[in-house]
């Protein structure tokens, strides 16, 4: 579905782009793994996870919070498309935000920060690679969990956005998906983080990580369903 020319789309989705872009998704399910483009649709994921229909857990890897309700009432909005499934979903029961700032975070209004287990860029680039990793495998297993990563989470070297980046590699976050993938339910998963197409030049980095993730995914899809076949 391409929506880069639909009105009222472009980082903020008034009802009338929203209606249109649900009725061309409505074929679909929020299953497998879907590519989004740049982060100033990120909140297409909002349109994916409406679909589930069993209480889930929501994992996003984001430089940003997206948690910052948008100044202008009943718009969606690629900065608080978060906020806004947590006030919305009733089947969302718990948000895992990793990556951005603490003082971003510490601006949430505090009624979706108690509903976010949160793990910062601070505490990311001051634990071991040990402490990383068994947090990922600690995580609540108890629901089916959606993972949406925006590769502005990623650092310069690894991608290059439309927005500011954070200090995660490639290797770091196929690592955590790895683990998520392994042992979680997980229903679907989204990318985005592409950048403007008239503001980028080195997009062989998108290209390189999008092709990895997928791949990681695909190994992961094809072990469980061996596992499954062994049983």
């Amino acid at each position: 579905m391409e929506v880069q020319d639909l009105p009222g789309s472009n980082c903020y989705c008034d009802g009338e782009a929203k209606e249109k872009m649900m009725k061309a998704l409505q074929p679909y399910n929020g299953e497998g793994i879907h590519f989004i483009d740049s982060g100033n649709y990120h909140y297409v994921s909002r349109l994916w996870i409406e679909k589930v229909q069993k209480p889930f857990r929501l994992l996003v890897f984001d430089n940003h919070t997206d948690m910052q309700l948008p100044a202008f009432g009943g718009l969606l909005s690629c900065g608080g498309w978060i906020a806004a499934s947590l006030e919305e979903l009733p089947m969302l029961k718990q948000v895992v935000l990793i990556g951005p700032d603490e003082d971003a975070f510490a601006q949430v209004e505090p009624q979706f920060r108690e509903k976010v287990q949160f793990l910062s860029r601070e505490q990311l680039k001051m634990m071991t690679w040990k402490e990383k990793s068994i947090f990922f495998e600690e995580l609540c297993t108890d629901l089916p969990l959606y993972v949406s990563v925006d590769k502005d989470v990623l650092c310069a070297e690894d991608a290059v956005t439309t927005w500011s980046q954070g200090d995660m590699t490639l290797g770091e976050l196929k690592c955590f998906l790895e683990i998520i993938l392994r042992q979680q339910p997980v229903i679907g998963m989204d990318i985005c983080g592409e950048c403007d197409p008239d503001a980028c030049e080195n997009d062989v980095l998108n290209d390189r990580a999008n092709q990895e993730i997928l791949q990681l995914w695909r190994k992961c899809l094809r072990q469980i369903l061996e596992r499954r076949q062994d049983r």
